[in-house]
């Protein structure tokens, strides 16, 4: 309860900090200009998150400095953050609410120089902790203590259950869900219901390697993954049945951004053996604040026409499907008594339809076929669970549900940068 209320406090500490008016902000980022940002559908939009590529914006403000920001609406300072890919190129994102077909104004104010870090409450997390202090023995690495690093190379002794990552692999959440990958042979994906909303995966793991598989005041591991994708898993359709992404030459993982606002981690699955051939794949697992979905970005270095990804089977589910389209956004989802613990959650995977192959399953995955276009796939997947706050009780409200997140996907967020100052 006491560090509760410590996270409480703080979090409302740097709410009022970071919606400060007064003249530094306008002394510590002297320059201005605006963007206008429009909702184009007839739904109200909270926590919508904006992204625009630093050269957008440099293309109107050659001199802009992503280090150094603040994003203002009447007076009041969003949430923000700078993101740099590997290849030093940045973009920022932020969060702003619409109403129902609203035309927002803006204003980015910026120092030319320098680095101006802002804090805000933080809502999302990217994290990967291994241990160290201990040894090998065989397949388990005995003793030492979990601490948290921003890339790791898979030794050659890791594989699944060796209780060297905690809770088996990177994790990332939102203030909605968590959701966690299992670095290894396996290559599913595991979901963390949430009770609460405040960050809790630094927590997760640390007093017992299995400890999240009991509900605990923040919530608990509710998906049972077996040998299925589990939620939103990379594989591949071959012989009627999905293969997973297990046998690689190397297994590297990431976190490339670990922010208030966005975090964001990649996996490179580099010597990746099937189809008599080896491929390279890349995988961006990213997700925003206030939002469920983990947007899953994978690049391919050779043509691969049949790659695919699903939701694991469950006997307590009901299987949704969208309408059946050329373009646009549709879903396949599963609604119904399907946590481990035997109460509601829905699943979805929503995908372009240009890039469906077809959507069918096998024994243990409901699984949609997917055509990367170049090398390149973008979906997204995302879990409801009962147990949120406020969250989704009964199948009627997870189909609206979807069907906004499709109408928000197919209509996205219109961006317009000024060329002068405010």
């Amino acid at each position: 309860m006491r560090n509760s209320l410590i996270k409480y406090f703080l979090s409302l500490f740097l709410i009022i900090i970071s919606g400060c008016t007064c003249g530094d902000l306008t002394r510590n980022y002297p320059e201005s200009f605006s963007i206008k940002a429009t909702n184009k559908i007839d739904l109200e939009r909270k926590d919508a998150s904006i992204f625009i590529d630093i050269d957008m914006i440099k293309d109107k403000h050659p001199d802009f400095n992503p280090e150094a920001f603040v994003i203002i609406k009447d007076g009041k300072e969003l949430p923000s953050q700078s993101i740099k890919n590997k290849d030093n190129q940045y973009k920022i994102a932020f969060l702003a609410d619409f109403d129902p077909k609203e035309n927002k104004n803006l204003t980015v104010r910026c120092a030319r120089e320098g680095k101006k870090k802002r804090e805000y409450p933080k809502r999302t997390q990217g994290i990967l902790s291994i241990k160290s202090g201990g040894a090998w023995k065989e397949n388990k690495y005995e003793g030492g203590t979990f601490k948290d690093t921003n890339y790791l190379k898979t030794p050659p002794g890791h594989t699944d259950h060796s209780e060297f990552i905690r809770f088996e692999g990177p994790g990332w959440e939102s203030d909605k869900v968590g959701y966690r990958l299992y670095l290894d042979w396996r290559n599913g994906i595991d979901i963390f219901g949430k009770k609460i909303s405040d960050i809790v995966l630094q927590d997760v793991g640390q007093d017992g390697f299995e400890s999240y598989h009991e509900m605990s005041p923040w919530g608990m591991d509710i998906l049972k993954v077996g040998d299925a994708l589990g939620l939103g898993a990379v594989g591949i359709w071959k012989n009627d049945k999905v293969e997973r992404v297990s046998k690689t030459d190397s297994l590297i993982c990431e976190i490339l951004a670990n922010g208030a606002v966005y975090s964001q981690l990649r996996i490179k699955y580099l010597g990746w053996k099937t189809n008599s051939e080896k491929y390279n794949l890349t995988s961006d697992l990213s997700i925003t604040a206030g939002s469920r979905l983990t947007k899953h970005d994978i690049s391919v270095d050779k043509d691969i026409n049949n790659l695919c990804t699903g939701i694991v089977k469950s006997e307590g589910a009901d299987i949704l499907q969208s309408e059946d389209k050329e373009t646009g956004w549709g879903y396949l989802a599963s609604y119904g008594n399907q946590s481990i613990i035997g109460d509601k959650l829905g699943m979805a995977i929503l995908y372009r339809n240009s890039n469906k192959v077809t959507v069918t399953e096998d024994e243990l995955n409901e699984v949609v076929v997917l055509k990367p276009k170049e090398g390149i796939l973008t979906y997204y997947f995302l879990a409801a669970w009962e147990q949120e706050p406020d969250g989704i009780k009964n199948e009627e409200e997870f189909i609206k549900y979807l069907e906004v997140i499709i109408k928000e996907l197919n209509s996205p967020l219109s961006i317009e940068i000024t060329q002068g100052d405010n």
